[in-house]
């Protein structure tokens, strides 16, 4: 087989996603001949107390809208809904942040989701026309612990009545990274995937002083241009942002870069 056939042949690829998210990119980088190392810089658990969600579970036929801020936000709370009602209420509108929540909403039979179709963040979801006229329209987000405020910031501004519900919980892992230091000192590590800001904070603390260095010539490979400028804030120097966005883009920019 040519080269040609695998452009990965050779090259190790650095995922950081969650244990859980990373099968789609770690087949398409075997496929193209490479060999993925799968380092979760990012813990993704339950609440520790259901009952909040719970709780606004039971009054979900009060909101005009649903915002899903990620897959792991409809992998939460869908099973939920479903578990206490047979139908979802026919006024509740769907919106979502990127192409993975709304492909994880239809696992659940939801078909009529808004979200962007180019740039997948907050702030493409909020130039969408359907979010525009927001007064007085209840809105729920549901996320994990934390995360950014411009999109729900940005509804109030518009007249929405929002409630804030977590799902789950985001952490950075305790792990040891002495043997991916190694590798990496040893020049076995040719590329490093990054899907979040926090996830990326979350590598250059848990590599520390060694591996902060090494991550400065490693080519970085991203989704979105707010990860590149942190990773250029951080004094990366190889950065690659894919033009198209999601797993396909990545695995294709790895391709030609390679």
């Amino acid at each position: 087989m040519s080269s040609s056939d695998k452009p990965l042949s050779g090259i190790n690829v650095l995922v950081t996603r969650p244990a859980h998210q990373a099968a789609f990119l770690s087949e398409g980088i075997r496929a193209a001949g490479g060999n993925p190392i799968l380092f979760p810089v990012l813990e993704i658990t339950d609440v520790k107390d259901l009952n909040p969600l719970l709780a606004l579970i039971d009054r979900i036929e009060e909101f005009d809208w649903a915002i899903f801020v990620s897959p792991n936000a409809v992998n939460k709370v869908m099973p939920l809904i479903q578990a206490k009602r047979a139908l979802l209420p026919t006024h509740l509108k769907f919106a979502v942040v990127g192409k993975g929540s709304a492909d994880s909403l239809k696992s659940f039979g939801v078909d009529r989701v808004v979200a962007p179709t180019a740039r997948f963040d907050s702030e493409a979801l909020l130039d969408l026309e359907e979010l525009q006229q927001m007064s007085g329209k209840r809105v729920v987000i549901f996320r994990g612990n934390g995360g950014r405020q411009l999109l729900g910031d940005s509804l109030i501004q518009r007249g929405a009545l929002l409630e804030y519900t977590e799902c789950y919980y985001r952490a950075k892992p305790d792990v040891d990274a002495s043997s991916l230091l190694e590798k990496w000192s040893q020049g076995e590590i040719n590329a490093v995937v990054i899907t979040s800001s926090e996830g990326l904070h979350n590598l250059f603390d848990i590599m520390g002083k060694l591996g902060q260095q090494l991550l400065k010539t490693t080519p970085i490979f991203t989704t979105h241009e707010r990860i590149a400028g942190i990773a250029r804030d951080l004094g990366l120097e190889k950065i690659v942002r894919t033009v198209d966005p999601g797993d396909k883009g990545l695995l294709q920019e790895m391709q030609t870069y390679f």
